[in-house]
């Protein structure tokens, strides 16, 4: 068994507007996640507030050395040049060098149908997010970081509504866009997938 592992999953994948996020977690093989991080589930199935605690909790085991963790975004441009799949395994690469985790010294484990860089150790599961702890606890990472990236965007742009729907295709969504036309974050191959009418 290798000594570490790293969980990794993404939030972003289907909204109109903003990057998506890609969370990492690397732990100790031997720790118990759902001991360590009580609560610890699919972000969906948390709410808002859950999802904080448990990021906060994160960030203190991170401060203590216990565990590292950070997010990776791919910007809604480079979504737009090279495709979803691309952008997600551009974050997912960069998110392992910024943990930097030896790729002899970790077992990655991956959410759906996501890759690591083929030189790591790694295992995709479907609902893995559900299934399994560190891609739990990786999902909550991506989840808050994201959309506190979202609420800061809804400062610059207020006519979206960023705050509420963080770019997903909502009523509101379509409703200001129909109204305000696309903003410098939307991602336009999306919005025209979604025959929206500006």
């Amino acid at each position: 068994m290798r000594p570490w592992v790293v969980g990794v999953d993404e939030a972003g994948r289907g909204p109109l507007a903003g990057p998506v996020a890609v969370g990492l977690v690397a732990a100790p093989a031997q720790m118990d996640i759902r001991l360590e991080f009580p609560g610890v589930a699919d972000s969906k199935k948390l709410s808002p507030d859950k999802r904080e605690e448990i990021y906060e909790l994160v960030e203190l085991r991170a401060a203590l050395g216990h565990i590292k963790f950070c997010a990776r975004f791919s910007s809604h441009h480079y979504i737009d040049k090279f495709g979803m799949t691309r952008a997600v395994e551009r974050a997912i690469a960069s998110g392992l060098r910024r943990l930097e985790a030896p790729h002899k010294e970790v077992e990655v484990k991956l959410d759906g149908l996501l890759k690591a860089p083929p030189h790591y150790s790694q295992e995709t599961i479907i609902g893995g997010d559900d299934k399994v702890a560190i891609i739990s606890l990786a999902s909550i990472i991506a989840k808050v970081r994201r959309d506190r990236l979202m609420r800061r965007m809804a400062g610059e742009y207020p006519n979206y509504g960023f705050e509420q729907h963080k770019g997903y295709p909502t009523k509101l969504h379509y409703a200001a866009i129909r109204e305000f036309g696309l903003c410098q974050i939307h991602r336009k191959r999306y919005c025209k997938s979604f025959e929206i009418a500006v």
